[in-house]
């Protein structure tokens, strides 16, 4: 169990001792994609930095998807450049050319038609002929309206909403690259911080789902140890004010520290202390921050919390801090 005491010295060298635990955060590891697993390169123990690559999965299929968006982009990017670069000179010409030619054979047929109506008067057989005559320039002057159409879009170029759409259509194909790549980079998992991997979940060519853990890393930083200080010395104590932490297996080194947290929150004193003349006094959880150069403190080890208190009616220490940050003299 964790025990938890205290005792004063307050009355000869103006200290108040607590004793209490460590406490390391942990972060359980995962992919953010589903996936087979390539490799897994930490082993349970390992110290690893923060942004070290320690897992992959295989990569093709989301490669694939990135090659597949990547040629979508350059698709449409030719596109919006067709429009942008407008209509080409030669294709102008060749618009106004036919226009030209058409209005020749429209001038031929109306010509020829003149003919025939004159004959149609005097020989019953040019009736026939006048009919497909007048079909021939009907049809030629609907070609020539069409073609003269074509010349005027030709000469005044794509449309700005054209232009428009097909831009906005360039933007959602960088999106969804984009993504591919997003999804590309989450095939690597790396550490968010630095820590100590403490357990390995998953072995190479296991299939895991986004989400799943694949590590559990303990984090090095921040560590703090978990203690109860007794409601008449809450008065003494505030957020930033030092700390020196001891261990039971170097009673001599003291490791630097402050006091990050105070709970607003009393409890009764946890059933693990052993002092039965104050198992039912009011207490307030205490968090104290510790720097630890050696990463000689572990996860739950026990440690004695040296505070030194301010003589009666002096003022607190300069720099104190009441937001319960983690941040303090030593951070």
């Amino acid at each position: 169990g964790l025990f938890y005491f205290w005792r004063s010295e307050h009355a000869t060298s103006g200290a108040l001792v607590l004793y209490g635990n460590v406490d390391i955060r942990e972060a359980d590891l995962a992919f953010n994609v589903a996936g087979r697993v390539e490799s897994m390169l930490a082993e349970e123990g390992d110290a690893v930095t923060k942004g070290q690559l320690l897992a992959k999965l295989e990569p093709e299929t989301f490669q694939a998807e990135v090659d597949a968006a990547d040629g979508q982009v350059a698709a449409q990017r030719a596109t919006l450049n067709r429009l942008l670069a407008g209509s080409r000179p030669e294709e102008i010409k060749e618009a106004r050319a036919n226009v030209e030619a058409i209005s020749a054979d429209l001038e031929d047929a109306q010509a020829t038609l003149r003919r025939t109506e004159k004959l149609a008067k005097t020989q019953v057989a040019a009736q026939q002929k006048l009919d497909q005559d007048r079909a021939r320039v009907k049809s030629l002057t609907a070609q020539l309206n069409a073609a003269q159409q074509r010349l005027s879009l030709a000469i005044q170029g794509p449309r700005s909403e054209d232009i428009a759409a097909a831009r906005a259509e360039l933007q959602v194909r960088q999106a969804e690259l984009t993504l591919a790549l997003q999804r590309l980079s989450y095939t690597k998992l790396v550490a968010p911080e630095a820590g100590v991997i403490k357990t390995r979940i998953v072995e190479p060519g296991a299939v895991v789902l986004a989400q799943a853990p694949v590590y559990t890393l303990a984090l090095a930083s921040p560590l703090w140890v978990r203690t109860y200080v007794p409601e008449p010395y809450l008065g003494d104590i505030h957020a930033g004010m030092t700390a020196q932490v001891f261990t039971d297996s170097a009673p001599g080194k003291a490791y630097d520290g402050w006091v990050g947290f105070i709970s607003p929150v009393a409890e009764f004193t946890p059933k693990t202390v052993e002092t039965p003349e104050i198992r039912t006094s009011l207490v307030y959880r205490l968090r104290v921050y510790v720097k630890d150069p050696d990463h000689g403190l572990r996860q739950g080890m026990p440690v004695t919390i040296r505070l030194k208190l301010a003589p009666a009616g002096a003022t607190p220490e300069k720099g104190s801090s009441s937001d319960g940050g983690t941040g303090g003299p030593h951070s």
